[in-house]
């Protein structure tokens, strides 16, 4: 992935803080709840933005979520534009980021790697007594 300039970086941090108080504020629809706004990547031409989104809606729901982001999308650009002075407001495109997800199955993997050390140690501190 190319890097994003410094602008780019400012502008995508503009609209993800935005976007999180129009999600939070102003969208009623009953699918898009308890979402949270990690990342905001935009293009170099302004005209296209991956949002990153998480939930904790059950993994069953995040497909009605992102559909009702996806609906919610043409009044989300409306409302920034409102909010945010540019030229060109870009197109939003909403993504689950999983990385939260991925960390936390990491971190479970690693306690469980560790309790299982800790118990083989335990066991040979025991045949050696």
């Amino acid at each position: 992935m190319p890097q994003q300039s410094s602008r780019s970086r400012r502008v995508g941090e503009q609209i993800k803080r935005e976007l999180a108080l129009l999600i939070h504020d102003e969208v009623k629809d009953p699918r898009v709840r308890m979402v949270t706004v990690n990342a905001v990547e935009v293009s170099r031409d302004f005209t296209h933005a991956r949002v990153y989104v998480t939930s904790l809606v059950p993994e069953q729901e995040r497909d009605d979520l992102l559909e009702g982001l996806h609906k919610a999308a043409g009044f989300l650009r409306r409302e920034l534009g409102r909010r945010i002075f540019l030229r060109t407001i870009p197109q939003l495109h909403f993504h689950y980021d999983t990385s939260i997800d991925n960390g936390a199955r990491m971190s479970a993997l690693i306690n469980e790697a560790v309790a299982s050390d800790r118990a083989r140690h335990a066991d040979d501190e025991d045949d050696v007594s």
